[in-house]
């Protein structure tokens, strides 16, 4: 999916959620675990009820990579059930030398054929290019996370007076256009964004930590969206668990989702389309 099919899908539906499919066996209804791939049977449900509400999904994959065999086959059936018009995110945060990096790329992009991958950058250009050898495919790289260790380095101040994050920002750039290069803004740093967006102004940011991690996304969206959209916000166990243990969990999700979806719309026409 390209950057212009990415936006016109984001202003059909007045909407730049991405529902985070961080699916834990442990916390799914206690009624799927009878069916015959739980994991599966629950995202089906997730999907069918918030599809028309959001412009992407995003698997974790360690969710995945946990249960083994059987854990990819839920990803791939997962995959294969998501509608061709939604932007499909490996949440993987791979990053090594080029020729695992190149593996990786033909793993995520060629075997389960997902539109993009988040990468680490830490170890620079060569292990990052790999990904972003293929075409009509996305790389969306770290660059300010929304987790409490992101201090420990991301704010360390070089000798430009510049954070490490908004090097790794400013460099990056130099490796692919906005039309292939995405980068993850923590929702937790709202007050980055205005910056961010002087030097990152045409690039997609994930957006992950609004709901469960308390993210403020009228703040964001004010400062982080552009006139193309420019921001896909992840929300996870705010919707998908919403529900609890209830037959119609669903039901639970397709709301929590809803909400998130109408404040989207009036921050859209307050900000892109008015």
């Amino acid at each position: 999916m390209n950057k212009a099919a990415l936006y016109e899908q984001i202003r059909q539906k007045s909407s730049y959620l991405c529902v985070g499919l961080d699916t834990d066996p442990a916390r799914i209804p206690s009624h799927l675990l009878d069916t015959d791939d739980p994991v599966f049977e629950f995202n089906k449900q997730i999907i069918d009820a918030t599809h028309d509400l959001c412009v992407a999904y995003k698997p974790n994959i360690a969710f995945y990579e946990a249960l083994g065999g059987a854990g990819w086959e839920s990803l791939r059936k997962t995959l294969d059930y998501i509608p061709d018009t939604h932007f499909t995110i490996a949440d993987a945060k791979r990053g090594d030398i080029g020729n695992t990096s190149r593996l990786y790329a033909k793993a995520f992009f060629e075997t389960y054929d997902f539109d993009s991958i988040t990468v680490a950058p830490y170890m620079g250009r060569d292990s990052v290019e790999p990904f972003l050898a293929f075409e009509d495919k996305w790389v969306i790289l770290l660059g300010l996370t929304s987790n409490g260790g992101c201090a420990d380095f991301q704010f360390n101040r070089l000798a430009s007076g510049r954070p490490l994050y908004e090097r790794v920002m400013r460099v990056a750039q130099e490796w692919g256009s906005s039309e292939q290069l995405m980068f993850v803004v923590g929702a937790t740093h709202p007050e980055m964004f205005q910056k961010i967006r002087t030097y990152v102004p045409d690039h997609f940011l994930l957006v992950p930590g609004i709901g469960a991690q308390g993210g403020d996304l009228a703040a964001v969206s004010h400062y982080g969206l552009n006139d193309q959209g420019g921001l896909l916000v992840n929300s996870s166990r705010g919707i998908i668990y919403a529900g609890g243990d209830r037959p119609d969990f669903a039901d639970a999700s397709r709301a929590a989702a809803q909400k998130v979806q109408q404040q989207m719309a009036s921050l859209l026409q307050e900000k892109v389309m008015g």
